[in-house]
């Protein structure tokens, strides 16, 4: 089974199955096959994600329950869709709530629950629970603790016990702020709120698999999407047994990030990755490389931080591990010294050594097992080492190669674990978390999953990649908005427009920061977070905003500025959550609100504006170009919540808030899609754009799922600004043509169409072509022959088309009026 097109929802109690289930209709209409549901299992009350489970076995009663569930799975079915899974294997609630947590902190060790947490027993034989606002010395003094019956309370933490005190018990309380070197069980990255689990403990396994491999085996649930899949002990193991336990055919994706030119291990027995992968190739393709050097120069002249991205990365990972995983690294070091006490690789050496592996580490992890490492993971091992041997200190230089080496010994089979899975949490940290928050050279290139390394890629590198994951993963998911974006897929597009501009844009925004300096307060907010905020308006500014409209300005300003807090506060340079500065923090929310909500700066705001004027349309245009290609690339195309209109969202909460579904449904319209263009700003050329693309996928699913995937020559003035391709079966074929570089296309002032004579001859060049092909964006038949075929005949004046044609069909019937 391979879902045709899914749907992302994020369940919450202000979101129900009931709440869903009301809207398959439209969905079905949209062209979805199925709904892909955030985790439905008992989480925390209130949860708005669904990833903090405290009850794995039981599907959250604020969701609507199994009878909720039941009735959602019925409508599905009747409408002829299905549903893929968020199961989250990793993590569960670090809270009482959590009976199995709970039975740990009541009997230790001794708790049937205790090795199914990845507790590190060894250092410590008490848990250690870092609960406390201050010290426990100052908690005590304070009264704050209290013994009620069988347990001890701290405000709203309620913490079972045994007979006796504090020192009797199995859990050892402390401050927040010593997490990062005491705490002796593995985080959620590093959530104290948020403690992992071990799937290679098989009671585990079997207790958390249950519900959803029971919704399987009942028909409710046709797949699942593993959640952080490397931060188990073994991926590779995990993702076999689980395949094992599903029907044959049953689809299975993964949450993995691949960085460096990585890819995903072909033995796991997964039908490849959730998407950001797709993400962030699709936006590459958007961006011109000629303008890579010049935004990276201004960015680094503008705010003083580093040119290269690598160069802002390492010491965010080595800031990471001193702040976070001290604790993590110190098991580490002692696992790898433990066999030879005797060993010249003393722990102490081994910590900094370790520390610099970890510091050059260019992908997530490796995924070595028993002393058995690929080549791939080699490769990884050696590229670190060699960072490392220019950074370590020049007396560590020699334990190298001998601390490598321990890395193929079987006995050394869990200190590799244990830097496995540190190794990902600092990648995710300290890239995503801090150095995508920290370098402005253009933030469309800054979001979950790219490579920030790779500005750009051009149709031929773009095309490779397709024809990789055609050959390799034709069932992967194909995503360009999730509910962890930094910023909306629509935003993005606008953003990538910018690099074609770099030479303008940088002049711009340097004169914009200096202009703006009279709504600064002691110098805060600094140059570079003004930047990032500049360049954050520019492309989430919302298409149907006017300058002058006050109360959009007000509402627009809101979000901005809870954007511009955690923003501060993940870079962790002029603020941080762990060390709020209130002042700069005031400073900045003050800068916000004055220059977009109340204006502050008329000239100003109204340059701004009038930029985002001019590039938008060339950013709508990007946006329905990464809409077309997500469905009809090789890949099952995954739509987030609400992205059928405009998407130019930021980062969490926003990404996540309540969609206005009464203003989608009305929808999709039939209009052809030329006439909706020229009313682009109100979404509805997207939406229809999708629901038309998807019924072409829907007619012709063998097609996509796995037909040839051909390149195909464009030739003529625009040809660089374009990209094309065929999707071919003996039965069947397809046409795409898609702006690339949009900024370069000649379109009406204002528009995302082009002048009539606007092609300037730019033309496909095709072989093999079938007869009675059809366009798919109005129903019309297309005059389309071998040889050269010129875009104003393909595409009219909307730059983009998917043309189709069914050779079993006598004659093809179109899809829409």
């Amino acid at each position: 089974m391979t879902p045709r097109a899914t749907l992302r929802l994020q369940f919450h109690r202000g979101f129900t199955f009931a709440d869903a289930a009301a809207l398959v209709p439209y969905f079905a209409r949209l062209g979805i096959s199925h709904i892909y549901a955030s985790p439905i299992a008992t989480a925390r009350p209130g949860s708005q994600h669904g990833y903090d489970v405290i009850d794995a076995t039981r599907i959250n009663p604020e969701l609507g329950g199994e009878e909720g569930l039941a009735a959602l799975s019925s409508t599905l079915v009747a409408a002829g869709m299905g549903m893929i899974l968020d199961i989250v294997p990793n993590h569960m609630a670090a809270d009482t709530a959590n009976a199995w947590w709970a039975d740990v902190l009541r009997h230790g060790r001794a708790s049937r629950f205790a090795t199914w947490f990845d507790i590190d027993w060894d250092a410590d034989d008490k848990i250690l629970l870092p609960i406390l606002g201050r010290p426990l010395d100052e908690v005590l003094a304070a009264g704050e603790l209290r013994r009620d019956g069988n347990a001890f309370c701290y405000f709203s933490h309620r913490l079972p016990a045994v007979a006796g005190g504090l020192e009797r018990q199995h859990w050892r309380l402390a401050w927040w702020r010593s997490a990062g070197d005491r705490i002796n069980w593995r985080r959620f990255f590093d959530i104290n709120e948020l403690v992992c689990l071990r799937m290679e403990e098989p009671q585990a396994f079997e207790t958390v698999h249950a519900l959803p491999l029971r919704l399987h085996a009942e028909g409710i649930v046709d797949g699942v999407r593993v959640d952080h899949v490397d931060g188990l002990t073994d991926p590779a193991a995990y993702c076999r047994a689980l395949r094992a336990r599903l029907k044959p055919g049953a689809y299975l994706v993964v949450e993995k990030i691949l960085l460096s030119g990585e890819t995903l291990p072909a033995d796991w027995g997964c039908d490849g990755t959730t998407g950001y992968d797709f993400m962030d190739e699709v936006n590459a393709l958007q961006h011109d490389a000629a303008g890579e050097h010049v935004l990276a120069e201004a960015w680094s002249a503008l705010s003083g931080r580093p040119a290269d991205f690598a160069d802002e990365a390492e010491p965010a990972r080595r800031e990471i591990l001193a702040r976070s995983f001290g604790a993590q690294l110190d098991a580490c070091a002692a696992a790898f010294a433990a066999p030879s006490p005797d060993s010249e690789l003393a722990r102490p050496m081994l910590r900094r050594v370790l520390g610099e592996l970890l510091a050059h580490f260019p992908v997530y992890r490796t995924y070595g097992r028993d002393g058995v490492l690929s080549a791939a993971d080699r490769a990884v091992l050696d590229r670190a080492a060699a960072g490392a041997r220019r950074t370590c200190l020049a007396t560590d230089r020699w334990a190298i190669d001998p601390l490598l080496r321990l890395f193929a010994e079987p006995e050394r089979a869990r200190a590799v674990a244990r830097f496995q899975q540190l190794s990902a949490p600092i990648a995710a940290k300290a890239v995503e978390d801090t150095g995508f928050y920290r370098y402005g050279r253009l933030l469309s290139r800054n979001d979950v999953g790219f490579d920030a390394g790779t500005f750009a890629l051009d149709a031929d590198a773009f095309h490779r990649r397709m024809q990789r994951r055609r050959a390799d993963w034709p069932r992967a998911l194909l995503a360009t908005a999730t509910h962890d974006h930094k910023r909306g897929e629509d935003g993005r597009a606008r953003l990538a427009v910018l690099s074609g501009m770099a030479m303008e844009w940088a002049a711009l925004q340097r004169s914009l920061v200096e202009d703006s300096r009279p709504l600064c307060r002691d110098g805060a907010p600094s140059a570079s977070d003004v930047a990032l905020l500049l360049q954050t308006i520019v492309g989430a500014w919302p298409f149907d905003l006017d300058a002058g409209d006050a109360a959009g300005r007000q509402a627009f300003a809101g979000r901005l500025v809870a954007w511009q807090q955690k923003a501060l506060r993940e870079a962790k340079l002029a603020s941080d959550w762990a060390a709020v500065d209130e002042v700069y923090e005031a400073a900045a929310r003050d800068f916000t609100i004055a220059l977009v909500a109340e204006a502050a700066l008329p000239d100003l705001l109204q340059r701004i504006a009038a930029l985002v004027q001019r590039i938008a349309p060339a950013g709508a245009l990007n946006g329905l170009a990464q809409g077309l290609l997500r469905m009809t690339v090789p890949g099952v195309p995954d739509l987030y919540q609400g992205a059928e209109l405009w998407d130019q969202s930021l980062v969490d909460p926003d990404n996540r808030r309540p969609v206005d579904w009464r203003r989608r449904i009305a929808g999709p319209p039939a209009e052809p899609l030329v006439e909706l263009a020229g009313r682009w700003r109100d979404g509805r050329v997207k939406q229809a754009l999708i629901a038309r693309g998807l019924g072409v996928r829907q007619r012709l699913s063998p097609l996509f799922e796995d037909g040839d995937y051909r390149p195909v020559r464009l030739e003529g003035p625009l040809a660089d600004a374009m990209i094309a391709f065929v999707r071919r079966r003996p039965e069947a074929w397809a046409l795409v043509v898609a702006p690339r570089l949009a900024l370069r296309l000649p379109l009406v002032p204002g528009d995302v169409r082009l002048a009539p004579d606007g092609w300037q001859d730019t033309a496909v060049v095709l072989d093999d072509v079938p007869d009675g092909a059809m366009n798919a964006f109005d129903g019309a038949p297309l005059e389309v022959g071998a040889g050269r075929t010129s875009l104003a005949a393909l595409c009219g004046t909307l730059p983009i088309a998917l043309a189709w044609a069914d050779t079993t069909m006598r004659a093809n019937v179109p899809l829409h009026p």
